[in-house]
């Protein structure tokens, strides 16, 4: 009888957590998603490119109040770069998701998934993130 109700414990937490997870199996967690043709980070907001960044230099241009403008998508510890995602380093050591050498930020004035308010922001320097 133990055995039993261990049995369904187990599969009653494992079909409670089964909606938490957006990866295909066999498939590594990526830092994005696509969503309306733009990459949204784990929160659903837009991401973002910034002109003023050179492709696979390994770092960011915005720093500063910049970073606080245009916050940057952070990189958990244990990550690895995979697929088209690398890893820069910031001017404060932080590390930043860039995709396809570019640096990810989001936009401060975005309020709810779907806002895609910093699009051409700085005489359009700064652009929606396309997979």
């Amino acid at each position: 009888m133990k055995l039993l109700s261990a049995s369904i414990l187990a599969a009653a937490l494992l079909a409670g957590c089964g909606g938490m997870s957006t990866k295909t199996a066999g498939a590594p967690d990526t830092p994005t998603r696509t969503a309306d043709g733009v990459l949204v980070g784990p929160n659903g907001m837009t991401l973002y490119t910034f002109a003023r960044d050179t492709a696979n230099a390994g770092t960011s241009a915005c720093n500063g109040q910049c970073a606080t403008n245009w916050p940057p998508l952070g990189v958990a510890d244990a990550a690895k770069p995979m697929g088209g995602y690398t890893i820069v380093v910031r001017e404060d050591g932080k590390k930043q998701w860039a995709y396809k050498g570019w640096p990810l930020y989001y936009w401060a004035k975005d309020t709810k998934a779907g806002d895609k308010t910093g699009d051409g922001v700085a005489n359009g320097a700064w652009k929606v993130a396309r997979p």
